[in-house]
């Protein structure tokens, strides 16, 4: 039993926060947290600012046997030529076929960014990239999320930038993938921005024309009794107004239904005291519940570190259960001193 105080985001902002401590106390963007070999793992984005230009690989590793205590296993994926670019962004990991799959993006720094798959023969790599851009069409792809569904079949949701409609910016798509390593289908739109927390910038330069340009980014998608329940973030990753909601569809191709709110109502910083929470991936756990890890700005600003907290579904939508000052996730999602 733990001595610490709870409380579950949901609603309005509220006039007592807690403040939850990171996992981990490095740099640690964009975290994908899953289960491998009786242990934890988490793959993040790092800080491209950090980069001298001497690094082999990319995306960090975490390994923890109780989310509690967490240990670098350094960079995981063999870096790709540089003429593909010097942006290694939100990685997912995923077993499959006896092998382990990263999808991720690159780019040179926020442009060109594609999506692309690399495999190995542990999940702590070294990934070696299989040589295909998996989103050909797209001016621009990050935030790759594969899905498989109870059938075996795997989808790949990921963001896309889309200059038509009331919202231009960065919308949320969905493709069937044909095995790991190939586009089964041609993308499908998933969500668009439908609300103003979404607003990426005003007056934003993009494609030669100025728009008000919003964005979703950082799919997840959790299967719950028949129902899918897609979380992305929109807004700006480097503001207070970042956050996280959750749309809801029958089939992973849709159609998706969000119901717009005046904030983000899964994770913000008014629901949470955090800085600009967000981009976060949900892992089930042997007794069915979950748990989601997101990154936050620390409070000076300066890094994105990794958080992890239950979720709660006793009200049929994802409410994100923190917990005060001292206390860490242990591996059933509660909360032990």
């Amino acid at each position: 039993m733990s001595s610490r105080s709870e409380s579950v985001c949901s609603g309005p902002v509220r006039s007592e926060q807690v403040h939850p401590e990171p996992a981990y106390d490095g740099y640690f963007a964009d975290p994908f947290l899953t289960r491998f070999d009786g242990g934890f793992i988490a793959y993040g984005s790092g800080d491209d600012r950090a980069l001298d230009g001497t690094e082999t690989r990319a995306f960090e590793a975490l390994r923890s046997p109780d989310l509690v205590n967490w240990t670098s296993a350094g960079g995981v994926l063999e870096r790709l030529d540089p003429s593909l670019g010097d942006a290694y962004w939100a990685p997912e990991v995923v077993a499959s076929d006896g092998a382990y799959w990263m999808f991720f993006s690159v780019g040179h720094g926020i442009a060109g960014h594609h999506l692309r798959v690399a495999r190995a023969d542990s999940p702590l790599g070294p990934f070696v990239d299989q040589g295909v851009n998996l989103t050909p069409g797209e001016s621009f792809a990050i935030d790759a999320h594969p899905f498989r569904d109870a059938d075996g079949s795997w989808y790949l949701f990921f963001a896309r930038d889309v200059l038509t409609g009331t919202r231009p910016g960065t919308h949320l798509a969905v493709l069937r993938l044909d095995g790991m390593t190939r586009a089964g289908s041609d993308p499908v739109a998933v969500l668009a921005p439908d609300a103003d927390w979404q607003l990426y910038a005003r007056a934003r330069r993009m494609y030669g024309r100025t728009l008000d340009w919003h964005t979703l980014e950082g799919p997840a998608v959790v299967r719950r009794d028949d129902q899918y329940h897609l979380f992305f973030s929109g807004g700006s990753w480097e503001g207070d107004g970042y956050g996280v909601s959750v749309a809801t569809a029958p089939h992973p191709l849709g159609p998706w239904t969000h119901e717009p709110r005046a904030a983000a109502d899964v994770l913000s910083t008014g629901l949470t005291g955090l800085l600009g929470p967000g981009h976060n991936s949900v892992l089930r756990l042997d007794d069915g519940a979950d748990l989601i890890a997101f990154h936050a700005w620390d409070a000076g600003g300066g890094k994105r570190q990794l958080f992890i907290a239950p979720l709660d579904w006793s009200g049929g939508l994802p409410r994100v259960v923190l917990a005060g000052p001292g206390s860490a996730a242990g591996p059933g999602g509660a909360w032990r001193a």
